[in-house]
């Protein structure tokens, strides 16, 4: 009996020692990388976006300001043209009833006038056409004072949405300027990583508010899509096996989904890679990353940033390669795009 008992004794203590020499994912010492740089370029992404946003408006103001200047200046014009044409027909109402006159002053008219009450008559034409064309000289006039002031201040504020403008491009100029020196450390800092085999921890972001009502999103933000799957390149072995999307080095990565990360590597082909399993049986992948936000074994909703893209391992640019498998590892890959569609996310 004591044979089968040590054998009984045997097997947990074998299990035991398997799980401690278990490969793991290599780390960095310490709970987690220093967030410095990551978390730098994820601010001034940030601020680039707001800066942008500003800008933009300003810009669209600008415009505005601009078509309601080129407006009052429309409608001057008119005023003017409009006024000129007054002012003929009254010279040529005066030269007209000069003539009809003879030079004469009009008691003199009405003396010697064959018909005193057709002179009169005419004359009272001839004042009220007087009167009539005063007053719209008068309020072409008035009109034309409103449309030079609303032309003046139009004016005005365009120049000074222009001076805005100017200050925020040169505002976005210093920040995308900072946002490349950030970008080149943390690409640096990858490449330490992948060269060496062992990941720096993962950083901790501010996260962004998260959309509940999505169960599924995109894994960029703002992106375009590149190398597509199963296109041929001298890149690949055979086939390339996921999506592309193109985005500058440091662009938070999502999940596309909820899920639990079951893979952290740093190294190899995908550089800097994480796995995120889904229920219903399918892992999504996000290769060529600069920084990593989660741990393995960590839950993720559907939104979280989980890293940062980067250039790491295999790469000959700025990109998220991003895959959708059947199984954790590479060679069971679908489409991804045909996939993300039938979870509500086109790309």
């Amino acid at each position: 009996m004591r044979p089968s008992r040590r054998r009984s004794l045997f097997v947990p203590a074998l299990l035991c020692a398997l799980a401690v020499l278990a490969p793991r994912p290599a780390v960095a010492e310490g709970d987690g990388a220093d967030p410095g740089v990551s978390a730098q370029v994820a601010r001034l992404y940030e601020d680039a976006s707001v800066a942008t946003r500003q800008f933009e408006d300003g810009r669209l103001d600008a415009e505005a300001q601009r078509d309601r200047a080129e407006r009052s200046e429309r409608l001057l014009a008119r005023e003017r043209r409009e006024t000129e044409v007054l002012r003929r027909d009254l010279g040529r109402i005066a030269r007209a009833q000069y003539r009809q006159g003879g030079g004469l002053p009009y008691t003199a008219q009405i003396l010697f006038a064959k018909d005193p009450g057709d002179l009169m008559r005419g004359q009272h034409a001839v004042w009220r056409a007087e009167v009539a064309v005063a007053n719209a000289v008068a309020k072409s006039r008035r009109a034309e004072g409103r449309l030079a002031a609303v032309d003046a201040e139009a004016q005005a504020a365009w120049r000074t949405l222009e001076k805005r403008n100017g200050e925020l491009a040169e505002m976005k100029r210093t920040i995308d300027a900072k946002l490349d020196e950030a970008r080149s450390v943390l690409q640096g800092q990858a490449d330490v990583s992948v060269a060496a085999g062992a990941c720096r921890g993962a950083v901790r972001l501010d996260q962004p508010p998260l959309d509940s009502a999505r169960a599924w999103v995109a894994p960029v933000e703002t992106y375009e899509l590149s190398a597509g799957f199963g296109s041929g390149g001298e890149r690949w072995a055979h086939r390339h096996t996921g999506q592309d999307f193109a985005v500058p080095i440091g662009t938070p990565v999502r999940a596309v989904g909820a899920g639990r990360v079951v893979k952290v590597s740093c190294g190899g082909a995908f550089g800097i890679e994480i796995v995120i399993e889904h229920p219903g049986g399918y892992y999504t992948q996000y290769a060529h990353l600069a920084a990593v936000a989660v741990d393995q074994g960590q839950r993720v909703p559907a939104g979280q940033w989980i890293g940062q893209s980067g250039t790491s391992g295999n790469s000959t640019g700025p990109h998220l390669h991003f895959e959708v498998r059947v199984t954790p590892e590479l060679g069971s890959s679908i489409d991804p795009v045909p996939w993300l569609a039938e979870h509500g996310v086109d790309v």
